[in-house]
């Protein structure tokens, strides 16, 4: 199964139209309330993890119907949560280098 990965560059073009993805950042809460990115969900890893191996998911406020980008601070767990919530049919696609890429980005936009 190979999961979808979207750019920092990307995503910032995504956010800029009408129709944006839901984001979902899966950091613990105090690494989610020293920064994130604007609009984004947060639910734990730990919350995901536990969704592993179950044949029925638990209800998470997610929305099935709309793409998701995953996001961490890497994107290695991303990518892992990414997985789970596939397997559940979430429509799910990673942010590649998590939000230490994204904050790379963000800088270099303001350098030019």
């Amino acid at each position: 199964m190979t999961i979808k990965k979207i750019t920092p560059k990307e995503l910032h073009e995504r956010l800029q139209v009408e129709e944006k993805p839901v984001l979902l950042d899966v950091r613990d809460k105090e690494k989610y309330n020293q920064f994130h990115i604007e609009e984004s969900l947060n639910i734990p890893k730990t919350n995901i993890f536990e969704l592993e191996g179950l044949a029925e998911a638990k209800q998470l406020a997610l929305p099935k119907d709309q793409e998701m980008i995953v996001t961490c601070t890497t994107g290695n767990s991303a990518t892992k949560c990414a997985q789970i919530l596939d397997a559940h049919h979430y429509n799910v696609t990673v942010l590649e280098g998590g939000l230490t890429a994204w904050k790379a980005y963000l800088s270099s936009l303001r350098d030019e």
